[in-house]
């Protein structure tokens, strides 16, 4: 056997080992460690040795130092931030993806890569009900697609008026109107930040009480400006505390009145709704869009980074990622360039893990775990309304639940802190509508009812110890 391969079939297989060991012990674990920054940089750190250590030592070395500050978010009761966990199949591809060590910037440098967004994309439309002929990128996450997404609706709002932004810049340019609703998601901001458009300029469109934009305060704020102008509307599915959708249609309606509008629509977890016949009703009309944007590594369940972005008009969308210099070889008409659809060149090949997943799940695979969080989220919602002095404020529309303890700020933040001391589960705080809630977001393939059980007797004994506390 050559040397080289032995060393790495000798660490490979140690890897292995720990891995499996970790993910045994994954359900059972502490959900969020109990340690510091200074005591990770300790255990990790120290001088840079003059001399490599073994590949196998490192591994042991990193697994040892690292133990204490691994927070179980690929368990099944984190229910902080819309994290999911990884799917057997799609981590098992992800590690293939990193023995393949595919660069995924162009059909030449992996044939293999390509072919297989080719297909994801193939079948994500399909799985969304999106308009065929919809361009995907597949980016690091929701970030960078909404960022994707609204530099296609910039190139093509402003093209309209007879303007290319790529070339000639945004100094001189038709002013762009921005609307977005006043519970936007601050990628959205970023997005803005990003692309030269200023989150100042941003129009933002009242609310109801669930967080969804106002259809009727929407067609207040277009008529209070130019109609004329090129415009940008960003819309929401999945708001990132409630849950709650937009009325797209109602959305799109108006913005189809305007022929320099471009309706896009943020659904970083919310778009994996469309996915289950008895949520497609909250989504209607988010066909009618003109970008989407979503997470893999939210609902789909693949290891991170996987974002998605589908954008309707093609050419807008590879116009505003156009990449060219003479040393690139342009795939074919049948080759598929990733990096024509995002704003990276090389980047790792996302498409494996997300091939993976949606192949062991199957459509009503893909249905059922966003159908089962919504049913989780809506038990745990239940048992804990049910204790005096808990208020669940949201309806729960998919798979965040919003509660409120005492109707009391401090209160409602000491439960949060004692949840996550406990480390039963963990969870986040919030605010919403100007009061201190705790958000909770069921998101993971491995959360079942006893999990969901065990998590709500969790917090309702943290609650009682934060009350105690406050007397």
């Amino acid at each position: 056997m050559d040397p080289r391969f032995e060393e790495t079939t000798d660490v490979l297989r140690r890897t292995a080992d720990h891995a499996l060991a970790y993910l045994q012990t994954l359900h059972d674990r502490r959900v969020h460690p109990l340690t510091s920054p200074a005591e990770m940089r300790a255990s990790l750190g120290g001088p840079l040795p003059d001399d490599g250590v073994p590949p196998r030592e490192v591994v042991d070395q990193l697994v040892a130092a690292t133990e204490r500050g691994v927070v179980a978010s690929a368990g099944p009761r984190y229910f902080g931030f819309v994290i999911g966990g990884a799917l057997p199949a799609a981590l098992a591809a992800d590690w293939m993806t990193s023995a393949w060590d595919q660069n995924a910037v162009l059909y030449a440098t992996s044939p293999a890569a390509a072919a297989a967004e080719m297909v994801v994309a193939d079948w994500l439309l399909d799985l969304f009900d999106l308009p065929r002929g919809t361009s995907v990128g597949l980016t690091t996450g929701c970030q960078m697609a909404n960022f994707t997404a609204i530099a296609a609706a910039r190139r093509a709002v402003l093209a309209k008026r007879g303007w290319d932004v790529e070339r000639d810049g945004l100094q001189g340019a038709p002013r762009i109107r921005i609307v977005v609703g006043g519970e936007g998601h601050v990628t959205i901001d970023v997005a803005l930040q990003m692309l030269g458009l200023g989150t100042a300029t941003a129009e933002r469109v009242p609310t109801d009480d669930q967080g969804r934009m106002r259809p009727d305060a929407l067609e207040a704020v277009l008529a209070a400006g130019d109609i004329g102008a090129p415009m940008i509307v960003c819309a929401q599915i999945g708001n990132v505390n409630s849950g709650a959708s937009d009325d797209i249609t109602k959305i799109a309606e108006l913005v189809q009145r305007l022929d320099a509008g471009w309706l896009h629509v943020d659904g970083a977890f919310g778009l994996w709704a469309r996915a289950v016949p008895e949520l497609r009703l909250q989504l209607d009309g988010v066909e009618q869009a003109d970008s989407w944007a979503t997470d893999a590594h939210k609902w789909l369940n693949v290891p991170y980074d996987s974002g998605l972005v589908f954008v309707r008009d093609q050419a807008a969308h590879r116009g505003s990622m156009l990449m060219s210099a003479a040393y690139l070889v342009a795939g074919e008409a049948d080759q598929r360039d990733p990096s024509s659809y995002v704003p990276e060149s090389s980047r790792r090949a996302r498409g494996f893990a997300l091939y993976a997943a949606l192949k062991s799940l199957g459509r009503r695979g893909v249905a059922d775990l966003v159908q089962r969080c919504c049913s989780l989220a809506a038990r745990l919602a239940a048992q804990l309304a049910r204790a005096p002095g808990v208020e669940v404020l949201n309806e729960v529309a998919l798979n965040q639940v919003l509660v409120r303890f005492g109707d009391d700020d401090e209160l409602t933040r000491r439960t949060i802190r004692h949840v996550q001391e406990d480390g039963t589960c963990w969870l986040g705080g919030s605010t919403w509508q100007g009061k201190a809630v705790m958000r909770i977001s069921v998101s993971n393939w491995s959360t079942t009812e006893a999990d969901i059980d065990l998590s709500a007797e969790a917090i309702l004994r943290c609650f009682a110890q934060a009350q105690g506390a406050q007397r």
